[in-house]
C-alpha cells in the first residue's frame, strides 16, 4: 500500500501515525472525524459533537477523504483489521469472561 501522507496547516499524517493522528491541537483522531462523516454527519455536527475541533480542520479532513477515498478506506480497513488481530491476542492471553467478578473480589480482598 502507498504511503499516506496528509499535510494542511493543522492536519498532518503519515502511514505510521495516522491510527494516533489528530486534529490540529485536539485529543480528535483524524479516524474519528472520519467515521462521524462516513456516518452521515456534517462538518458542523462533527463540531458540535468535538467542540475542541476547528471546522476549518474538519473540513481539511473531509476534503482530503473525499479526494482520497479509496486510499483511507483501506487504511481504515487495515486498522480494524489490526485492532481485530491484537483484541483477540489479548483476549486468548488474558480471559475476558468474569473480569467484573474477579475485580470484586480483588477489590473486597483489600
Amino acid at each position: 500500500m502507498p504511503n499516506l501522507i496528509v499535510v494542511f496547516p493543522s492536519v498532518k499524517v503519515s502511514p505510521s501515525l495516522m491510527m494516533r493522528s489528530r486534529v490540529g491541537n485536539t485529543r480528535v483522531t483524524l479516524a474519528t472525524v472520519i467515521s462521524a462523516f462516513r456516518d452521515g454527519s456534517t462538518a458542523e455536527e462533527i463540531v458540535q459533537q468535538y467542540p475542541s475541533l476547528n471546522l476549518a480542520d474538519v473540513y481539511c479532513v473531509i476534503g482530503y477523504y473525499l479526494r482520497r477515498t479509496s486510499e483511507v478506506d483501506a487504511y481504515l480497513q487495515k486498522r480494524r483489521n489490526d485492532a481485530e488481530v491484537s483484541r483477540n491476542q489479548n483476549e486468548s492471553r488474558f480471559d475476558p469472561s468474569d473480569v467484573r467478578a474477579r475485580l470484586l473480589a480483588r477489590r473486597s480482598a483489600k
